[in-house]
């Protein structure tokens, strides 16, 4: 299967959407699935206000557009809801190619702490942004029932199982 994963969040950062997102390409991989990954080193960028670590993508579009294109991929998901996130939502909007998310951080809370934004207004844009998505990915049942509680649909917990 060919998987096209977008992601705001990759090497070098150290984190647990990247090591999460490390540990289920690796496993895709091993089972035979055609992986291609779109990520901030790949385009030009900026750092974030607040967090200079994470780099913000620029001038998007066109690229993911040849992506989509070139590859022609089974399977589009989006793993964050940065600059890259917001450009494949859109561009699989528009094009009616369906999609998959994942809910990896407690973005309205943390949101809220570093900049006065209040919290429903993070989680008006979190159900904005996973509305279409035709699944969101959750890491426990306790998070679904969370987010279920504050709106979301079409939420299906994904295990990150042990590596042992």
């Amino acid at each position: 299967m060919r998987i096209l994963i977008v992601t705001d969040a990759w090497h070098p950062q150290v984190n647990g959407v990247v090591r999460t997102m490390s540990r289920v390409i690796k496993e895709c991989e091993a089972l035979g699935h055609d992986i291609r990954m779109l990520y901030p080193a790949m385009f030009r960028t900026l750092p974030c206000p607040t967090y200079p670590e994470i780099r913000l993508s620029l001038f998007v579009r066109g690229r993911i557009k040849r992506e989509i294109e070139t590859f022609d991929p089974e399977v589009i998901h989006i793993v964050t809801e940065g600059p890259l996130g917001l450009a494949a939502r859109r561009i699989c909007l528009q094009r009616g190619l369906p999609f998959t998310t994942s809910y990896h951080t407690k973005f309205p809370e943390y949101l809220s702490a570093r900049i006065p934004v209040p919290v429903s207004a993070g989680y008006k844009f979190m159900r904005w942004f996973h509305g279409p998505s035709k699944a969101v990915m959750v890491a426990t049942p306790t998070l679904a029932r969370e987010l279920a509680d504050h709106g979301f649909d079409n939420l299906r917990a994904w295990s990150r199982g042990v590596d042992t």
